[in-house]
């Protein structure tokens, strides 16, 4: 579960990294270091997540492999006020036992339908003030 950002720099492009506190209850409190590997300002931002501080994966991925896993947003202009925000979860270069635990990422697809609910939730707030 997120817990909130180490990073506090925005994003500028390809090759930044952005770290993530994270919680998951077998692993306790832990980092990601999000690697950007997709980037187009307004448009597009794609990560691939590597073990960062306090996870017990993260001395073993010293060489600086990921996990084959890249999460991204697109957001597309859908007229005055208003954008399509879609949430993709590609783990196909991902090791073929990592994607049987993950049922090829169909694990995600509710915590990603409450994420885009949120962000939807958060900017119709925004929005009407």
């Amino acid at each position: 579960m997120l817990r909130g950002a180490v990073t506090t720099a925005p994003v500028s492009g390809v090759g930044d990294v952005f770290i993530m506190k994270m919680y998951f209850s077998e692993l306790g409190d832990y980092e990601m270091n999000n690697h950007v590997v997709e980037y187009e300002l307004d448009r597009r931002i794609g990560w691939e997540p590597e073990p960062g501080r306090g996870h017990p994966d993260a001395a073993a991925e010293q060489d600086g492999s990921r996990w084959g896993q890249r999460w991204s947003y697109e957001l597309v202009p859908d007229g005055a006020g208003a954008t399509i925000v879609t949430e993709i979860y590609d783990c196909s270069r991902a090791p073929e036992r990592a994607r049987a635990d993950m049922r090829d990422g169909e694990v995600w697809a509710g915590g990603m339908a409450r994420t885009l609910e949120r962000l939807d939730a958060a900017c119709t707030r925004t929005a009407s003030g």
